[in-house]
This record gives structure tokens, C-alpha cells and sequence, in this order.
């Protein structure tokens, strides 16, 4: 079954369903014994509908649009509001939920990352001269040939500013490139891209100068997981941009707000990880612990990372039916 023939024949009854949705208001008795019984046998069936669209069509827009019309569905026949999860559960599954269902946004993402870098960092090595101009005032330090007394060829103020930057320009970076998705995600590709050319440029003109093992054992130990949180960031960020540029079935404003509140999870969990980049930036970079155990340090918290999301990310099971009582219409109703 195509994808255009699965949406064509199931239609009419999701339709039906968010029509009695829209009637119920989240106040089944306001639809009558009857017609909740039908609401009933519809959620069964957009569930049944949401599996084969995840196992079928994972990337299409339809998934997210079942995913709203299940969950509606779900508060009214079980009477309860969506559960909220706990903290711990939260962290232990939903925030890597988050950052698993959507992969093509995620390697659209990290495309514009480090696609840029990677091309930004060949011409900064090729062309430190021109390249250099685009240099923070924090990164220059890098740019010099090493001479100093530290062990990684700067002074402690040189050290400190200049991995500190990294670590503050990130945490700016990271969130607005989930802000950007209110503009159709062109502002998060922009934020993407510029980032990535800025990380590469200073990589580039540092190896130029003699400076790539400085530029390891400032950066490496906590810039992995600093940029893998930019790439989330930026998943996050573009799925509210295609909410606005392809909503599906739903109003535009529905989807923003589905999409939106995904994102603020996805944002509230990264900024947890940020917190274990920035102590490792405080108290492992400063030690100046060397080439080899600083790559150590950042592949293996990169790695861990996305190990995490890989073991604890995979997709909710959708609720079962009849797993708890539906609600019924109460006395005195009438259908």
C-alpha cells in the first residue's frame, strides 16, 4: 500500500474522529452514550492506523498529524488528561524520544553543521589569511603561532577565554536555532551554517598555524557533545519550521503548537547535556591532559550521547486499546 491510497481510505474515518473530537471539547458528555461508543471505536482504529503509518511511512507528515489525532482521542476515552510524565521517566525515554523521531530533520541538521564546517575548515587551512578575518576576538589566540609556556602553547587567559567562548557562543547557538523554526526554519539554517563556518574556520587556521593539537585539547573533550546538542537544537528548530511549511491535515497553528512542544522538551533535555559540557570544559580542559586523552574524553561523551538515544529513543508503543475502561457518557445524557 502506497502512501497517497493509505491516506485516501483511511481519511473519511480520521475525519469523522476529529469531528467528534471538535464536538466532545475534552467533555465526553457533551456527545451522548452513542456517539462516545462510535469516538471509541474510532480512536481504536487511528491507533491501529498510527502503527502501520510509523512502521510504513516514518518520514511523511502523516505521523505527526496521527500522533495529534491519537492523543486527542486518547484524553477523551480514558478521562484522564495526557499523562504527564515524570521527571526520571522523561529523561530515561521521552527527551530520546524526541531527539529519535525525526531523523531526517536531524541529518538535515547535521548536514548544515558540519557539511559547512568541514568546507569552511579546508579553506581555512588552504587560506588562513582571508579566512582569519572572520575570527572572533576569542579565537585569535589560536591563530598565532604557539610559543607560550603552557602546556598547550597559551597562557592561562588565553586558555580560559578562549574555550569559554566556544562553550558561550554553543549555548547561544543551540537555542536559537530552536527559536528559528518560527520562521519556517530558515533562521535555524541560518544559525546551522554560520555556526559551522565559524567552528571550521578556526579549525582550519589553527591547524594552519601549528596550533590543531591547542585546538584538540581546548575543544574536543566537550565540543562533541556541545555540537551534538547544537545538532538536536537544530532538529528541533526545523521541525517547527515544517510544521509552517507543510502542516498536514491540521491548521497551521495546531501544528506549530504540536511541533513547539516538542521542541521545548527536546530543548529542556539538551540543556542538561550542555551542563555536562560546560563541567567538563571547567574541569577538564584547564588540565591540559593531552592530545590523545582529550579525543578520548569528547568521543566517548559524544558517543555516549548518542548511544543513549540509539538504546533509550525508540518510539512509544501506541497505547493498546482496551488496555483501561473508556469513559461513558454519564446519567441523563442523550445521544
Amino acid at each position: 500500500m502506497n502512501l497517497d491510497r493509505f491516506i485516501a481510505e483511511r481519511r473519511p474515518s480520521w475525519d469523522e474522529l476529529d469531528a467528534l473530537l471538535k464536538d466532545a471539547k475534552r467533555r465526553p458528555e457533551r456527545i451522548g452514550a452513542q456517539r462516545m461508543q462510535r469516538l471509541g471505536t474510532l480512536y481504536r482504529s487511528a491507533a491501529a492506523d498510527l502503527a502501520t503509518a510509523r512502521s510504513r511511512f516514518p518520514a511523511e507528515q502523516t505521523v505527526p498529524a496521527l500522533e495529534d489525532l491519537v492523543g486527542r482521542a486518547h484524553t477523551i476515552v480514558y478521562g484522564t488528561a495526557v499523562r504527564r510524565e515524570s521527571v526520571g521517566r522523561f529523561l530515561a525515554h521521552g527527551y530520546w524520544r524526541r531527539v529519535r523521531e525525526r531523523p531526517a530533520l536531524l541529518a538535515i541538521s547535521a548536514l548544515l553543521l558540519l557539511g559547512t564546517g568541514l568546507a569552511a575548515g579546508i579553506w581555512g587551512w588552504q587560506d588562513p589569511g582571508r579566512a582569519g578575518a572572520l575570527l572572533p576576538s576569542t579565537s585569535e589566540a589560536v591563530a598565532r603561532p604557539r610559543g607560550g609556556e603552557s602546556d598547550v602553547g597559551l597562557s592561562g587567559g588565553e586558555r580560559a577565554s578562549f574555550s569559554a567562548g566556544i562553550f558561550t557562543n554553543n549555548i547561544r547557538v543551540t537555542f536559537a536555532a530552536v527559536a528559528g523554526g518560527i520562521t519556517f526554519g530558515l533562521l535555524t539554517a541560518v544559525v546551522l551554517i554560520f555556526n559551522g563556518v565559524l567552528v571550521g574556520v578556526v579549525a582550519g587556521v589553527a591547524t594552519a598555524a601549528g596550533n590543531g593539537s591547542v585546538l584538540v585539547e581546548l575543544v574536543v573533550p566537550h565540543g562533541v557533545l556541545e555540537l551534538s546538542c547544537i545538532i538536536v537544537a537544530g532538529a528541533a528548530g526545523l521541525r517547527m519550521g515544517w510544521a509552517l511549511v507543510d502542516p498536514g491535515r491540521r491548521p497551521r497553528s495546531q501544528a506549530l503548537a504540536t511541533e513547539a512542544r516538542a521542541a521545548v522538551e527536546m530543548v529542556l533535555g539538551t540543556a542538561l547535556w550542555l551542563v555536562v559540557a560546560g563541567l567538563t570544559e571547567g574541569l577538564i580542559t584547564p588540565l591540559g591532559i593531552g592530545v590523545v586523552p582529550a579525543v578520548v574524553v569528547g568521543v566517548g561523551l559524544g558517543a555516549l550521547y548518542w548511544g543513549l538515544a540509539w538504546k533509550l529513543g525508540a518510539p512509544a508503543p501506541v497505547p493498546a486499546a482496551g488496555a483501561l475502561q473508556p469513559v461513558t457518557a454519564g446519567p441523563g445524557t442523550s445521544p
